[in-house]
């Protein structure tokens, strides 16, 4: 699921402590990172890699970021959707209903910020939704929501009803999962990188620092950014904010 990029428009959240520009750059890293991490986990499991894209006619933009062999599909929320499946679940829902049409078996839906995010999680849902039973899967997010949810048939009503962009969405979806009767498999809890914390997570993991229980995506692309604008020095100054003075000290 990812949005075009673009200055202002991507990782704004990250603001101010990285310039609309920066935001733009690290979140393009993201992607690059992704969807490489999707094409390691393809080596062990049959997964095909999409980027479910808004806004509609930006997917041009997405080619020098992305692997070439990754396919679209549009994800901008515009489609019909039930009553109850509103914001971002219609983007969530349009992904998943067109990926359907093309006649996969299973669909998972990846965040676009979770860039170190082990592949053998990745690998773990897809042998997961492989099985011939109804089944969904959760990989929930630190910080209350998901950064996957994948799924053996079209359930529109695991869209319904959440509160999106709360620490809510995962309870609220593991809710609509007991009120359908359905499979509900839940993977170790990732975390996204949305904020100046997160980020601050992800320079400790890039430089080893961290003691997470699953071995982390290397995130070259990631890494090397975050190397070159000195980002983990920004934090050891203890300064939380960047102006564009600051922004300036740190070239690309």
């Amino acid at each position: 699921m990812a949005k075009a990029p673009g200055a202002g428009r991507t990782k704004t959240r990250l603001s101010p402590f990285l310039t609309p520009e920066e935001g733009r750059d690290i979140g393009t890293c993201f992607l690059t990172d992704m969807t490489g991490n999707l094409a390691l986990a393809a080596r062990e499991a049959a997964i095909d890699a999409y980027i479910a894209y808004a806004p509609a006619g930006s997917e041009a933009a997405f080619g020098p970021v992305v692997l070439s062999d990754t396919r679209f599909v549009l994800a901008d929320g515009s489609a019909p959707a039930p009553a109850g499946v509103e914001g971002f679940g219609c983007c969530l829902l349009q992904a998943a209903r067109s990926l359907f049409a093309l006649g996969y078996g299973a669909v998972g839906l990846l965040n676009s910020d979770s860039p170190t995010l082990p592949t053998s999680l990745l690998v773990e849902a897809a042998h997961v939704l492989s099985t011939p039973n109804d089944t969904a899967v959760l990989g929930p997010s630190a910080d209350g929501g998901y950064y996957l949810l994948a799924m053996t048939r079209l359930q529109p009503h695991l869209f319904a009803a959440i509160d999106w962009s709360t620490e809510r969405v995962a309870r609220q979806t593991r809710l609509r999962a007991g009120e359908a009767g359905l499979r509900l498999v839940e993977l170790d809890a990732w975390y996204d990188v949305d904020d100046a914390a997160s980020l601050r997570r992800l320079c400790d993991e890039i430089d080893g620092h961290s003691a997470a229980r699953y071995v982390p995506f290397p995130a070259p692309a990631t890494a090397a950014w975050l190397r070159r604008n000195h980002i983990d020095q920004r934090f050891a100054s203890g300064d939380a904010t960047v102006g564009s003075a600051r922004a300036a000290a740190y070239p690309r």
